[in-house]
């Protein structure tokens, strides 16, 4: 049976070149708890910058959205975690549903989606995604969510630092990247490292990975840098969560020392701008390609 159009992946080009699949409706078992996600994400040389279902965390998938607790419903995958109890198995995991395209173009999309847990639609997002080329070796991921609470009661969302777990604080928008022989590098305009750069607001991030085999050469499987950049002031206010001695992965934290509320009718925005660039960037080149994609 063939695929309906609305329903077959998007692939992303810049410049002509693949550079990002996007998977609508991903056939995935109910405790990843299933949504659309971007990988493979490359580099212009195609290098792979991206993950799916790794061994370590089975729930992690490629770039995009996931949230551990809407109202005590797991949109993140895996287990939960529960205060006084840890992380633990429930049967309570939820899933984004692809509704339908607004708009779908080769360098992006406007889609809308159903957030839907125990047959209730609890969110509406409406996704705005678009790939931009800044230069001959690096491009933008310009990703902006906007979650509407379509239900008649307050809802709120939670992390597991929220539920008692510090430094936990994962949730939003959340990009697993290429696992390894070694850690990649993490740096901010004024940090570097895990433990420093974890759990803090920064204007952007940046995380340089290596390459495999190691090569001074993209073509060849050289380095590559992702700098992730708030692009809206309730974006740079967000906390990062980061790993990158566990395993490689950046996110931007909804839900750090506190719950997120969003009332009935309301809705929550975040945008984040990431650079995908080939090469190991240092501070100087990830700050200037931040201004050119996001405009400041």
């Amino acid at each position: 049976m063939a695929v309906p159009a609305s329903d077959s992946p998007v692939v992303l080009r810049v410049a002509g070149r693949p550079v990002a699949r996007y998977a609508t409706r991903p056939e995935l078992p109910a405790r990843l708890s299933p949504r659309p996600y971007l990988h493979p994400v490359t580099t212009l040389a195609g290098t792979a910058v991206t993950e799916l279902t790794p061994p370590d965390h089975l729930h992690h998938l490629g770039v995009g959205v996931a949230v551990p607790d809407v109202e005590g419903y797991n949109f993140w995958g895996g287990r939960t975690y529960v205060r006084d109890r840890g992380p633990t198995e429930l049967d309570n995991h939820g899933a984004q549903r692809h509704h339908s395209f607004q708009l779908r173009d080769p360098d992006g999309f406007v889609e809308e989606l159903r957030w839907v847990a125990a047959g209730t639609e609890l969110l509406r997002e409406r996704r705005t995604v678009a790939a931009t080329e800044l230069t001959g070796t690096a491009w933008a991921l310009d990703f902006t969510f906007s979650l509407t609470n379509v239900t008649p009661e307050p809802l709120s969302l939670g992390s597991p630092a929220t539920n008692g777990r510090p430094g936990a604080a994962y949730g939003g928008f959340f990009w697993r990247a290429r696992k390894e022989s070694a850690a990649p590098q993490v740096f901010t305009a004024r940090s570097e490292g895990e433990s420093e750069v974890h759990g803090r607001p920064a204007d952007w991030l940046a995380l340089a990975g290596w390459g495999s085999p190691r090569s001074s050469g993209a073509e060849s499987g050289g380095g590559w840098t992702l700098v992730l950049a708030g692009a809206t002031d309730a974006t740079r206010r967000d906390p990062w969560f980061v790993r990158t001695a566990e395993y490689p992965g950046v996110g931007s934290s909804l839900a750090s020392a506190e719950r997120l509320p969003i009332p009935p009718g309301e809705t929550a925005v975040r945008r984040i701008v990431t650079v995908v660039a080939d090469g190991r960037l240092g501070r100087d080149e990830a700050a200037a390609l931040v201004r050119k994609a996001v405009g400041q």
